[in-house]
């Protein structure tokens, strides 16, 4: 159907229908003579769409466009020149459904400025984008996990001219890995018509970043089926997404002896990494004094936090003092104290309805959401939830410590998405603090009473709850 914006776009011109003949704008009235004066066919009618604004043709309308170089007089609208195109603006007004394209646009700057949403705007509105707006687009979307602004990024991209570019694609994976939807970094990967190994590792990368490491694994043996040969940069890919000790082992020696790769020292630390995450400290210690090459300072670095983690405190000083003689900046022996940094506060950012929400530990929450939450606690104490009071370090009495820990602010986060979104919805939660023990193990509770999957994220990883599990595994 014809509509105003379609006469407005086009200035001086004529839409018809079935009519072949050329016709002045300016022309009032003119008569119509048939091409052919066979019975059989109807007569032709002129359509113009300020005549008839409700009439459907049934055939597309072509658009005339009367040539610029004219050489007619400007026309006169309230005793001013005016050009064909600002004639017809001044004589059909713009309706709500005019699309305004803005031609001096800077879309580049607008996203070195963080101006991300806008951009996208003008972007909805006709604006064309170069291969480098693209680009910082998704790199800004996956740094702040815009997950909804990348999407809306995703759909202008696949209508553009770079829709089937394999490094605009990767970047498109690499983006909703960030913002941890890997169902979305998957359905780009498996319609993309070609692939390079960095799609590939970009897709073990990010199941592994999301805790989704099986997934990752069965990609990699999906990829040597149709018969790509992995690098050495495909294992640390693997070694990351390596969900036991046993298969970290299976897969450093699968690269040595069928693959024929040489490690290096970022396999070897990929090896310490399942080592040590599974608490397997003498293991790693072991396996460290054995390698062919000599350790460097990160291989001492990670062995000495490993150590840390698990009590391992002999391990911790034998690690601190190698540090400290290959890279004394990284060593905490002997250190000249500094002031101690500023506490942060807990901020967390709920993503929802094309909208962010912002929450912090010093609001003071009440209505819906705090009501939310203490019917909450009631439901997961009785599914067995015990409050772990060692995180609150204030020198308060048990009873305040429990009710300090109910009202940590991603679980207010919580429970305004759950008052607010649909039922069974998953809900994004952006955390710029390391998320404490009690608050993961209430949850994964949580997402066992209210049958949806609750992705956290921390400023360390993802953690996707579901079904009273996440995929961390309980180790974050």
């Amino acid at each position: 159907m014809a509509s105003l914006m379609s006469l407005n776009r086009t200035g001086n011109s004529i839409i018809t229908s079935n009519f072949k003949a050329r016709i002045p704008a300016h022309s009032s009235a003119l008569p119509l003579k048939p091409i052919s004066s066979s019975p059989q066919k109807p007569p032709l009618k002129l359509l113009c769409t300020y005549a008839l604004p409700n009439h459907q043709p049934t055939n597309k309308p072509r658009v005339f466009r009367r040539q610029t170089n004219s050489t007619h007089p400007p026309k006169q609208h309230n005793g001013q020149n005016l050009t064909g195109t600002q004639l017809n603006n001044a004589n059909y007004p713009q309706t709500e459904n005019f699309t305004v394209v803005h031609s001096g646009v800077d879309l580049m700057g607008l996203c070195e400025e963080g101006k991300i949403r806008e951009a996208v705007e003008y972007m909805g509105q006709g604006v064309c984008a170069e291969y480098g707006v693209f680009c910082a687009m998704l790199s800004s979307c996956g740094k702040t996990k815009s997950l909804e602004v990348g999407r809306r990024v995703h759909d202008l991209l696949a209508r553009s001219k770079f829709g089937g570019d394999v490094e605009l694609n990767n970047k498109l994976i690499e983006m909703y890995g960030r913002c941890g939807s890997m169902r979305d970094a998957r359905r780009v990967f498996d319609r993309m018509r070609e692939r390079n190994m960095s799609s590939w590792h970009l897709m073990i990368n990010g199941y592994a970043a999301n805790g989704q490491g099986r997934d990752g694994l069965l990609l990699f043996e999906r990829m040597r089926k149709v018969g790509l040969r992995p690098v050495g940069e495909t294992f640390v890919a693997v070694l990351s997404a390596c969900g036991s000790v046993e298969e970290g082992l299976m897969y450093f020696e699968l690269m040595k002896k069928e693959c024929g790769i040489i490690p290096g020292i970022e396999h070897y630390l990929g090896v310490i990494d399942v080592l040590g995450k599974f608490g397997h400290i003498n293991e790693a210690e072991e396996f460290v004094d054995k390698m062919p090459i000599e350790p460097t300072a990160e291989v001492w670095e990670a062995l000495r936090n490993f150590a840390r983690i698990h009590g391992a405190i002999e391990l911790e000083d034998r690690a601190e003092e190698m540090l400290a003689a290959l890279d004394p900046s990284k060593a905490i022996t002997d250190k000249i104290p500094t002031p101690p940094q500023k506490k942060q506060l807990a901020v967390n950012m709920l993503e929802g309805k094309n909208r962010v929400s912002e929450y912090r530990s010093t609001n003071p929450y009440k209505g819906d959401a705090y009501e939310k939450l203490k019917g909450l606690n009631g439901q997961m104490r009785e599914a067995g939830y015990v409050p772990d009071t060692r995180y609150v370090l204030h020198d308060i009495d048990q009873e305040a410590k429990e009710q300090a820990l109910l009202y940590h602010s991603e679980r207010l986060a919580i429970a305004y998405g759950l008052i607010s979104t649909p039922a069974r919805t998953p809900l994004r939660i952006i955390k710029n603090l390391r998320i404490c023990g009690d608050c993961h193990n209430a949850i994964k509770i949580m997402s066992k009473i209210v049958g949806r999957e609750l992705i956290v994220r921390d400023n360390k990883r993802f953690h996707h709850f579901k079904d009273g599990k996440c995929s961390c595994g309980d180790y974050w």
